[in-house]
């Protein structure tokens, strides 16, 4: 926000603009005209110089003391001493005067002149907020304020002005001037002491209008100052209700003096909703702040939103024309509520206009369903046909891995499946992540997990993985999203995407390995098919029970869906749904179902290390009878092989472990699930699917 500009030289040098100029000039010339000596406005006064006994009002006749009065009374009305009644400012207290009268006049007099200084100190105080809260950085609210009481003031004045009249006439008593004052003794002293708590918590924006309000009920029971009050109160805010219709009508904060109740933080942009994690731009990059003013703190959060959704459609560049009638203009915070019925209008329709551009113009749904297709694996040739193409880049390490190649190796992929039909195909990328799947969840500290992270990270350390980390563990597929698509689909919910991803992604290579590399030898088919019935199972588990079932409820939500914060709340409700019932919350059984996979893999590469002969990339299908002689000749050798195996000790022993430690953990998880099925209920389908048995047994 710019500053404010400065109050220019001449308002504070020129004396006859400030008000003061009476005072000024008679201090000045009083200080001329003493020589030497100090003169000071708080003790001087037009009869306390000469020391002369004519300048002693007591003693004329009370006649004539009653008309000396009344002529500085109608002075003192409008702020000026007179010649018997000085102005005192009270130290410490900015625009506080006290009128004080001379000793020497008549008693009845005094104590009649005494009731109408009240009105006098109003006036001045009044007038000195006018002066002081005119300056550039008081605000827009307290500048309509003071205009106000500034009209107030004239008509006050011309009340003055009309009783001088009468006065000149030879109409006007003491007791009569005491009486014409008291229709604006009530309403200025309502002024005054609204004017005095503003200057003493120097109010200002939102803070005056709530003390406007809160006067106003204050004066419940006088109708007329409650009225007064009321119209002071539609005048200050009028600047205050513009700023409200370009925020609610144009998305645009129009706040030169930093007075409304929404701020942006224009460091936050919109393209770290695609690099951060931890991307604060929706929530923080228009925020409310403190001070709202009462009559909007219901709504302040639908005003909100209502300019954010505007925002998005002016960055895609969206003409957008909200339908401006009479009855939308915010004309005031009456008692009808009729602004609040502006802002449910304006809330309704930049909500259905930008839900209608994401869905149409952005085609929401089907980035969403493309995301289901690559990275919760709902494409299964692709995948099928990316891992036949790409397993020698994937077996190296991490390190070693050509990112490019890999990507070209995904669009093969895709151009040679059926996704080369999907127009978002292109947006499809790939990734090789440094850290295993349990070190990546232990970074994201806002999962909600069920367990410390630390469990993970030591469970990671004890994985029985002795072979190292390759490709197979850390490839990833990612995805590119544009504004304004990265609200929904932002860095954080790509990364949960993958999380899933990669669980899914390490299962299918587990159940491909087992089944290629598996043998029929001796106890190895038993234990080959409980390996693969594990890994199927799960993944039957993961696909069928968790994936489909909650996309397809998301999906139904989403077309119900009013508004952007409705869908990025439910897109984002499916992604913690499905994480935890993948387990990727649950770390306990999640630790147990990743050595049950890597104890697959170690039981394939074991074999194929323990049988070099075997070929793996035989065809299943072709029939023997048109095999080639030296096919045929490969495979009574390596018949000869797996004689010879299945009659090997150190084959035996290997696989006789294997199965004892594989059936072994695959019971543990029987206690584990049961323990944990009752406070989530889609642990016992888990169970039922990998174990074949109820949980509860």
């Amino acid at each position: 926000m710019d500053p404010a500009p400065a109050t220019p030289r001449w308002n504070l040098e020129r004396p006859y603009l400030t008000g003061r100029f009476h005072q000024e000039a008679k201090v000045a010339a009083a200080a001329q005209g003493a020589g030497s000596k100090p003169y000071s406005l708080d003790s001087f006064s037009r009869g306390g110089g000469g020391g002369g006994a004519e300048s002693v009002i007591g003693s004329y006749a009370v006649s004539v003391q009653e008309l000396l009065v009344i002529d500085d009374l109608l002075s003192a009305l409008v702020g000026i001493e007179g010649r018997y009644i000085s102005i005192k400012r009270v130290r410490g207290k900015e625009g506080y005067v006290v009128f004080q009268i001379d000793s020497s006049m008549d008693l009845a007099l005094q104590e009649l002149t005494r009731r109408i200084f009240p009105l006098c100190e109003d006036f001045v105080l009044v007038y000195h907020f006018v002066e002081s809260r005119s300056h550039f950085k008081s605000g827009l609210v307290n500048h309509a304020l003071a205009a106000a009481l500034r009209a107030f003031l004239l008509d006050y004045q011309a009340m003055v002005a009309q009783l001088e009249h009468q006065f000149r006439l030879g109409r006007l008593s003491v007791q009569g001037l005491w009486f014409f004052c008291q229709r604006m003794m009530s309403s200025l002293n309502a002024l005054a002491v609204l004017v005095e708590k503003a200057i003493s918590n120097n109010t200002s924006g939102s803070a005056t209008l709530n003390l406007l309000q809160s006067q106003a009920k204050a004066m419940a029971g006088d109708s007329a100052v409650r009225s007064l009050l009321e119209k002071m109160t539609e005048c200050a805010s009028a600047a205050y209700l513009r700023m409200l219709e370009r925020w609610v009508y144009e998305g645009v904060i129009d706040d030169p003096y930093g007075e409304f109740f929404i701020a942006e933080n224009k460091s936050l942009q919109k393209e770290s909703l695609t690099q951060d994690y931890d991307a604060k731009y929706w929530q923080q990059r228009y925020s409310l702040k403190d001070g709202i003013p009462s009559f909007l703190t219901n709504v302040a959060a639908t005003i909100l939103t209502t300019g954010k959704y505007l925002n998005v459609m002016r960055e895609c560049e969206y003409t957008v024309q909200v339908p401006l009638s009479e009855s939308s203009k915010l004309m005031g915070f009456g008692s009808n509520h009729q602004y609040l019925e502006c802002i449910k209008s304006a809330y309704d329709f930049a909500s259905g206009e930008l839900l209608t551009l994401m869905k149409d113009k952005y085609d929401l749904i089907g980035k969403l369903r493309s995301l289901k297709r690559y990275l919760l694996l709902d494409q299964g040739d692709f995948l099928v046909h990316f891992m036949d193409i790409a397993r020698e880049e994937l077996t190296k390490k991490p390190e070693e891995i050509s990112v490019e190649k890999l990507q070209s190796l995904v669009d093969i992929a895709l151009r040679s499946t059926a996704a080369a039909s999907d127009p978002s195909h292109e947006d499809l990328t790939c990734c090789v992540e440094r850290s295993s799947l349990l070190k990546k969840l232990s970074t994201l500290k806002d999962l909600d997990c069920a367990y410390p992270s630390d469990k993970l990270v030591a469970a990671d350390v004890d994985h029985p993985m002795p072979l190292s980390v390759t490709g197979l563990e850390t490839f990833c597929l990612s995805y590119k999203v544009q504004w304004p698509l990265s609200l929904v689909i932002s860095r954080k919910a790509l990364t949960k995407y993958q999380l899933i991803f990669r669980l899914l992604f390490h299962c299918k290579h587990g159940f491909r390995s087992v089944k290629i590399l598996g043998t029929p030898v001796l106890r190895s088919s038993i234990l080959c098919r409980s390996m693969l019935k594990f890994v199927n199972s799960l993944l039957h588990y993961l696909t069928f029970e968790v994936l489909e079932p909650n996309w397809h409820l998301m999906h139904d939500r989403l077309q119900t869906a009013r508004s952007i914060d409705e869908v990025i709340q439910i897109h984002d409700f499916f992604l913690q749904k499905c994480l935890k019932e993948c387990l990727l919350l649950l770390p306990e059984l999640l630790v147990k179902i990743e050595k049950l996979k890597a104890l697959c893999l170690q039981y394939a590469t074991s074999i194929q290390l323990l049988i070099p002969s075997i070929d793996v990339a035989k065809p299943e299908n072709t029939s023997k009878s048109r095999m080639p002689r030296s096919k045929i000749k490969e495979t009574k050798n390596r018949g000869q092989q797996l004689k010879l195996a299945s009659e090997n000790v150190v084959m035996s022993e290997s696989i006789l472990k294997f199965e004892a430690e594989f059936n072994s953990e695959l019971q543990s998880l029987i206690p584990t699930l049961s323990n944990s099925s009752q406070a989530e209920p889609y642990l016992t389908h888990l169970g039922q699917c990998i174990l074949g048995v109820g949980v509860d047994q």
